[in-house]
């Protein structure tokens, strides 16, 4: 592992180098291909050197240890039993580190809700989820757009589609995709009954054309007219645009705008990353044969998380985390319980790795 981390240094050095010549800025192109580069190795290369320059004191004290001053000894094995509690945590964070990035990460996502069991209730909580997933995306400074949404009469929605666009997007909503259950006392409920629906998401790096190649005619293209809550009609015209893509029957609609061509162009957006994720699911299908547990985002079918509103809990049950302040969680505090998510598919690739190795 040293041996590869030194490696690493010495990229890290060269990519230095070059960011340090003037002349870099006049190819654009480059400067950002070795901007990125460099991005992303810095990390581990801050640990690795913390952990060399620990490893260094380490041996300096050890030596000290053998001084003929009773006070220096002491010292020097404190600073001794200190170092050698900090290394095996550094350890473990640069096995982290090297283990190979999910080459979605770095991608934006289309994140899409629906309404499940429970019927209106449900889309209610859908919108509260779509609201909870808003203030975490300006938390981090992520800029979103809307791909099409499904307005109920009372102000939720049976689904709803959101592009969200900044840094590493994918990186952080990866692990809420599943089904969310939701306990609490509907509106509507004149008996104070706790009620339980479901709803879903699914989260769909974004796919460009490159990543995705559509042929013209592996698609059908519909046009209707779009209509609001209740069956409204919003549009006069044929705006709204409906997609099938005959290889795989994934059928995508957008009429959240007035122009056809631009309900079109969201549409094949969405289409394109619901392909890409599909051929990532099966891709981490086929892995999950060769060992005993998935190591990735995790079941993506199944319930993940329980909102209680009477108790005032969200629980994770992929990790078995309860957080007892959910007026928070809904309003976007999610890091602390992604960030654990992240540790625990972490920890299980690292288990992967060394049953692998």
């Amino acid at each position: 592992m040293f041996a590869k981390l030194a490696g690493i240094e010495a990229k890290f050095e060269q990519l230095e180098k070059e960011l340090s010549n003037p002349d870099i800025y006049s190819d654009q192109e480059k400067f950002k291909r070795v901007s990125k580069a460099h991005a992303e190795i810095k990390e581990v290369v801050d640990v690795y050197r913390e952990h060399q320059r620990l490893s260094q004191e380490l041996e300096d004290n050890r030596e000290l240890a053998k001084d003929d001053d009773p006070e220096i000894r002491a010292m020097a094995e404190e600073e001794v039993r200190m170092i050698n509690d900090k290394l095996p945590g550094l350890e473990e964070e640069l096995k982290i580190l090297l283990l190979p990035k999910d080459p979605l990460d770095e991608k934006n996502t289309i994140l899409e809700i629906r309404a499940g069991t429970g019927g209106e209730e449900a889309a209610l909580f859908a919108a509260d989820l779509f609201r909870m997933y808003m203030r975490f995306a300006e938390t981090r400074g992520w800029r979103t757009e809307t791909m099409h949404s499904h307005e109920t009469d009372s102000g939720g929605y049976k689904e709803v589609a959101v592009l969200i666009q900044g840094d590493s997007v994918y990186s952080w909503l990866k692990y809420e995709a599943g089904t969310h259950r939701v306990q609490r006392v509907p509106a509507t409920e004149s008996q104070g009954r706790i009620h339980t629906s479901a709803v879903t998401v699914a989260v769909l790096p974004e796919a460009e054309e490159v990543d995705v190649d559509i042929k013209p005619d592996e698609i059908r293209v519909d046009v209707f007219r779009s209509s609001g809550p209740g069956g409204q009609s919003v549009n006069t015209t044929d705006s709204a645009v409906r997609i099938t893509h005959l290889p795989s029957g994934i059928v995508v609609s957008c009429q959240d705008e007035k122009s056809q061509i631009k309900n079109r162009v969201k549409a094949m957006k969405v289409l394109r990353s619901r392909i890409l994720q599909m051929e990532e699911d099966k891709r981490q299908e086929e892995e999950a044969a060769n060992r005993r547990e998935q190591v990735g985002t995790g079941d993506r079918s199944g319930r993940i998380r329980t909102y209680n509103y009477p108790q005032g809990r969200v629980t994770d049950h992929r990790i078995n985390l309860t957080l007892y302040r959910l007026e928070t969680f809904m309003e976007g505090d999610l890091e602390e319980m992604i960030r654990a998510l992240a540790t625990h598919y972490q920890t299980e690739a690292l288990r992967a790795q060394a049953d692998a190795a």
